[in-house]
């Protein structure tokens, strides 16, 4: 072998080389224990003496048989011995210290119908608890350990609407009643709307694992601060199953706020309601991708209508936040205090403006006059009301709705036995309008051969004809 040859060998081995030593130069080998380890340990010492367990109590009272309860048999033989027995329920779940003074929220599933209920620290301490209040429809209590004074730690609610999806977090809980535990895993997506736990359907979904007795308990973010609260799981055999769901602290901010001044918590009324845009709406409006709520019913004298929104008018966002769908929307405005205003972004035609709407209480105008029907027609032994935007607000239907709503069917009943449900909304009887309770109690009135009657359920309208 010549010499230019071992030269053309070498020069050819040395580029080969160079990427191989370039990737080598730019890795470094750990050099210190620090360097190696990573731990969550800083964030868990930090937080976890603010993550409670809870236990309730509850006391049901039940017969040993129905025939002891019939009062004939009580006229003739009186009160037996061991007729009624107490049975007492328990139940656990978790919950956080947000204020120092022993305040602490959880679900209000955890503590529902609970006749007694006991906090047990981190450190094993255990004290008694009374309930501040509760709201079935975000699915939030507030209660208050019963101390002479002493001083709790406490979690600090963080800003959900920064979180990404992939940020890393812990959720720590009492699973299963073992004791607190922690667990890790990223943020898997946000504003989920279709998981049906509670009415205001907007959550932090994660892989962390939640499990049950978790309910209650903390998720937090990297820096430690709260972020939401765990509320559900979804599993088929009672365990986690990568999918955990929590309540977003934007809404548990505001929700605890009411609720510890004492007052009921009550939503903001914005008196207009709407669909979610799909595909084939978008590309009608002429949206470049599915967003937004479609407006289809604006409440006459509500803030919506104040503030200029109109039939056709998509909503796009609630204070530069999107929305997809009328949950996602209400969620948005849930998470703002009455007396405030709502900035929206709101699209007509091609052009996109802002509309600023105050936010008030939604009025209990007209009266809900409630009263169960009677004598021989189809909805008889139905409870109805007049649908008001309060009571819209209370049982979680669109806003902008009016007529009358049945609120209670009573098994047995002639309503029962056709198939009238509660929710159900009476818009015609005969063929003739019903706008309010005294209209349909002098549309049934009377017997007759033959009745007609129309009702909105879940947004469709169904007539049905009975007799004749």
């Amino acid at each position: 072998m010549n010499i230019q040859t071992v030269f053309a060998v070498l020069l050819a081995a040395l580029v080969l080389a160079a990427p191989a030593q370039s990737q080598t130069q730019s890795q470094t080998v750990p050099v210190s224990r620090e360097q190696v380890r990573l731990t969550f340990a800083p964030v868990v010492r930090q937080v976890a003496p603010a993550v409670v367990n809870i236990y309730t109590k509850r006391v049901i009272h039940a017969e040993l048989s129905p025939m002891f309860a019939d009062p004939v048999f009580r006229q003739f033989f009186g009160d037996v011995p061991g007729m009624a027995r107490d049975r007492v329920q328990s139940s656990l779940g978790s919950g956080v210290l947000i204020g120092a003074d022993g305040t602490v929220v959880t679900n209000h599933h955890v503590i529902k119908d609970a006749d007694e209920v006991t906090v047990v620290l981190a450190d094993r301490r255990e004290f008694e608890a009374k309930i501040i209040g509760s709201d079935e429809r975000s699915d939030l209590a507030v209660i208050k350990i019963e101390s002479k004074g002493e001083t709790f730690p406490t979690l600090t609610l963080g800003d959900s609407d920064k979180i990404e999806v992939g940020d890393m977090v812990l959720a720590i809980g009492n699973p299963f009643g073992v004791g607190q535990t922690v667990t890790q895993g990223i943020v898997s997506a946000l504003a989920r709307t279709n998981v049906g736990v509670s009415d205001f359907r907007s959550f932090i979904q994660t892989d962390a694992s939640i499990n049950p007795g978790n309910s209650g308990g903390a998720l937090v973010d990297m820096d430690g601060k709260l972020i939401g609260i765990n509320s559900a799981i979804y599993s088929k055999d009672g365990g986690s199953n990568g999918i955990g769901f929590a309540i977003p602290s934007a809404l548990v901010r505001n929700v605890v706020a009411t609720i510890s001044k004492g007052g009921k918590v009550v939503r903001p009324w914005l008196g207009a309601g709407g669909q979610a845009v799909t595909a084939d709406l978008a590309q009608a409006l002429k949206l470049a991708r599915p967003v937004g709520v479609l407006i289809n019913n604006v409440h006459p004298d509500s803030p919506a209508s104040r503030a200029g929104l109109q039939n056709g008018d998509v909503i796009l966002a609630v204070q530069g936040r999107e929305v997809d769908d009328p949950e996602a929307m209400r969620f948005r405005l849930a998470t703002l205090p009455i007396g405030g205003d709502a900035q929206l972004t709101v699209r007509r035609g091609t052009a996109e403006h802002q509309v600023s709407v105050r936010l008030v209480a939604p009025p209990e105008e007209p009266p809900r006059d409630t009263s169960e029907i009677g004598g021989r027609n189809p909805f008889s032994g139905a409870t109805i009301a007049n649908l008001n935007p309060a009571l819209a607000e209370e049982i979680g239907l669109d806003s902008g709705l009016t007529g009358v709503l049945v609120l209670a069917v009573r098994r047995g009943s002639v309503a029962h036995r056709l198939g009238v449900q509660a929710g159900d909304l009476i818009l015609r009887v005969n063929d003739k309008p019903v706008a309010s309770v005294a209209d349909a109690g002098r549309l049934l009135t009377g017997e007759r051969p033959r009745w007609s009657i129309t009702i909105n359920r879940n947004g469709e309208t169904m007539t049905q004809v009975i007799g004749g």
